[in-house]
């Protein structure tokens, strides 16, 4: 599924309409260049949750835990473990929990991840920095049903 969005708002909407389907065990994995806006797609997902606190980049933190909405996120920013790994971080059970993970370069620890999950693929335009093109490929069966039910969504 590609969805284009024209702005911020747009794509923090798309967000929070995923994040509303959400279920506890479930992860995102983004994937898109430095300021494509992962981080802001992960602003509108916190809000689809239920969670007010300001959403920042975990670049240096790695992981930033958001506990008060109807699911708790797991934020993971995984760009600095390219040449370590995070064999040792003990992601599994973040990703075995009653939350929900949203995890930003994912692809720098593939083997660590869930072999089921939600990958966003953000783009932004050369033309039009606000507008991005965002990819949402489910790999697994409740990922597929989550996007079923946004496109069913996207229609009304």
């Amino acid at each position: 599924m590609v969805v284009k969005t024209h702005n911020e708002t747009e794509t923090k909407a798309l967000a929070a309409k995923i994040a509303e389907k959400m279920s506890p065990g479930m992860t995102i994995l983004l994937e898109g260049e430095l300021g494509a806006g992962k981080t802001t797609f992960t602003k509108g997902f916190a809000k689809g949750l239920g969670i007010s606190r300001v959403i920042k980049s975990p670049t240096y933190t790695l992981i930033r835990e958001y506990t008060q909405g109807r699911l708790p996120l797991y934020h993971m920013d995984l760009y600095r473990l390219e040449d370590t790994g995070a064999e040792e971080m003990g992601l599994e059970e973040y990703f075995d929990s009653e939350g929900v993970c949203v995890v930003e370069w994912g692809s720098m620890v593939e083997d660590e991840l869930p072999q089921e999950h939600l990958l966003i693929t953000i783009e932004s335009s050369l033309a039009d920095l606000e507008e991005r093109t965002i990819q949402l490929t489910a790999k697994g069966t409740h990922y597929e049903q989550l996007l079923e039910g946004v496109k069913d969504e996207r229609r009304d």
